[in-house]
């Protein structure tokens, strides 16, 4: 087996980084099972690991060259005529350059199309600010009919992979570049569509977090724990849409605040749609978004850029304490006055 290269990746290391390529082998595994499965790529079979579903089934996979709209115009086509569709690329493509495709021919129909959408967030942060995408959750669960998942690391991407086949509608599942950490030891686990997956329990404070964040936050509660004592809930909210506004609240009534981590701009993500639940709630609680401030990203390493901005171990750890300096309104029973 080859060695991966260091730290300047490229896209032929992916190959041998068992995490990176899980989705391609699960779906080539779903693609034995079930012949209506059609893969599609817009000449990134490589960077996105599709490819490796083309060289098992050849006349199944779709490259249609740089034509992000061609693909995802294509794969509601194929979704119309009875396939199951799974298309790959840049998360910045699929949620911008094509995204009145996604919303008009696939989801306005409600079409089974299912999109891997790969280098979110800041994970390319070499690449520089065209090859970012920190507005694609936002833009995602704005759309009717769209689930939108941002799964932890490869295993966690296997499940939803699988997880997909079973909705109807179409299905956005946003990954990073593929050489994030793995947080879960394997796939068996508790994985469902639309149910958050609690990584430690905690009464002190609740942090609902997503995607790489999830590693880190683990991490963080750890720390915390083990330091100074203080017992931090951690939420996998893998699910953007629909979201688990049971988990939500049950941490809210718990530990009464509240910290979302998110590689993403704190505007619409997932710090917002976990706002939107408690704020219909009526309940309060301290409250704190962790993400990029409504800014555009500075270039570099990913690494560097999630210490940057406080998603990683040690700045999720830092949030937390200034989160438990600030006061909250006492209310024994949150009961509405008759």
């Amino acid at each position: 087996m080859a060695e991966v290269t260091g730290t300047t990746w490229t896209v032929y290391d992916a190959n041998v980084m068992t995490q990176a390529d899980i989705y391609g082998r699960v779906l080539c595994e779903l693609g034995k099972k079930d012949p209506r499965i059609v893969a599609l790529t817009a000449d990134m079979a490589h960077s996105t690991k599709i490819g490796v579903f083309g060289e098992a089934f050849p006349e199944r996979f779709i490259n249609v060259g740089i034509a992000e709209q061609n693909a995802f115009g294509i794969a509601a086509g194929l979704a119309k005529a009875g396939m199951v569709p799974f298309v790959s690329t840049m998360s910045v493509f699929a949620s911008m350059r094509a995204l009145e495709q996604v919303r008009t021919d696939i989801c306005y129909q409600n079409l089974g199309v299912k999109i891997i959408a790969t280098h979110g967030g800041i994970s390319f942060g070499q690449a520089g600010t065209t090859h970012h995408c920190t507005e694609d959750l936002a833009i995602m669960r704005a759309l009717a009919n769209m689930t939108v998942i941002v799964p932890a690391d490869g295993f966690e991407t296997a499940n939803a992979v699988r997880a997909s086949l079973g909705v109807p509608g179409p299905v956005y599942i946003r990954l990073g570049r593929g050489f994030e950490p793995l947080h879960y030891a394997s796939e068996d686990y508790d994985f469902q569509i639309g149910k958050a997956v609690q990584i430690a329990d905690g009464s002190d404070v609740t942090v609902i977090c997503c995607g790489v964040a999830v590693y880190h936050a683990a991490e963080a509660a750890r720390i915390l724990k083990e330091r100074n004592g203080i017992s931090v809930r951690v939420l996998n909210l893998h699910t953007i849409k629909p979201i688990d506004e049971a988990a939500i609240m049950a941490a809210v009534t718990d530990t009464r605040r509240i910290l979302t981590v998110e590689e993403h701009n704190v505007l619409g993500g997932l710090g917002t749609a976990v706002a939107d639940v408690i704020a219909q709630s009526g309940k309060g609680c301290v409250f704190a978004k962790t993400g990029l401030p409504d800014c555009y990203s500075e270039v570099g390493y990913p690494e560097d850029l999630y210490s940057h901005y406080g998603i990683d171990t040690d700045g999720i750890a830092e949030r937390v304490l200034a989160l438990l300096g600030k006061e909250y309104e006492a209310d024994e029973d949150w009961e509405d006055e008759v």
